[in-house]
């Protein structure tokens, strides 16, 4: 399978721009990169012109100069449940990588129950490597059926690290996790990974001091934030939320706000019943 990357301004982008009629829409061409991969999913990159590639079995695999080297950076195929929308779904690596070595994963494990995992690894900065046993486990979700996992990871502008939640399956969202308070499920989380065991809870997080919610939660309401982003001028976050049958969402990600599912499809009537 190849992958493409787009050269000039990203898709999103010039989608934003095309509802400006005086605003030049730029010329976007695609170029392949490398050939031999299996099920990519995610691109991304440490800071340097390294490329990685997230694959769903359950690899990252490293591109250095153009080439698509033999050896995984990373592989943890056993422990990957890789079928349908669960495997490995994605990879941040710290603001400060090239100091401290430390990268952060999402996958869905293998191991009963079935359950979102964000963990931790820990490398050389120059290696072409990571030891799997250097693991640390931050947060383990279960998942009650086998779609909608979300799992984006996103270091903000802040330092801290944004976490993509689908709203556990099915379809419909049958036992409205999205709008549960108590549930992680549905949620674009935030948490900081340089302070507390496994993690700290930002003390700007919108919902710290309200008992009834989690205080990882940064925004709720997501049926299935499958990928998102920060622009790099404004900062604001942008998130591509999967819809049900008839509406997809691009959503302008605020603290605390409320994207609706499953009360609503986009700004439209979904579910208001209990």
């Amino acid at each position: 399978m190849r992958i493409w990357l787009w050269a000039g301004s990203i898709v999103l982008s010039a989608w934003l721009v095309s509802v400006a009629p005086a605003v030049e829409i730029p010329a976007v061409q695609t170029a392949p990169v490398c050939e031999g991969l299996e099920n990519p999913l995610y691109l991304t990159h440490d800071g340097t012109e390294r490329m990685f590639v997230c694959e769903q079995p359950g690899r990252i695999r490293l591109i250095v100069d153009g080439q698509l080297q033999k050896k995984p950076y990373l592989a943890i195929e056993p422990k990957v449940l890789n079928q349908g929308e669960c495997g490995f779904l994605s990879v941040a690596f710290h603001p400060h990588f090239a100091d401290n070595g430390r990268l952060f994963v999402d996958y869905t494990t293998r191991q009963s129950p079935l359950r979102t995992i964000i963990s931790e690894f820990r490398t050389d900065p120059h290696s072409s490597s990571v030891d799997v046993s250097t693991e640390r486990v931050l947060l383990s979700i279960d998942q009650p059926y086998a779609n909608h996992n979300g799992g984006q990871l996103q270091f903000g502008p802040d330092g801290m690290l944004y976490v993509g939640m689908g709203d556990g399956g099915s379809g419909g969202d049958p036992q409205n996790r999205a709008q549960n308070p108590k549930e992680l499920l549905g949620k674009i989380l935030r948490i900081d990974v340089d302070r507390g065991q496994p993690y700290a809870i930002p003390q700007d997080n919108p919902f710290v001091k309200r008992q009834e919610y989690r205080p990882e939660i940064w925004a709720l309401g997501m049926r299935n934030p499958w990928r998102f982003s920060f622009d790099r001028e404004t900062h604001q976050l942008f998130a591509a939320d999967v819809g049900q049958n008839q509406w997809e969402e691009i959503d302008i990600i605020e603290k605390g706000a409320n994207y609706g599912w499953r009360l609503r499809e986009g700004t439209h009537e979904y579910n208001r019943r209990d």
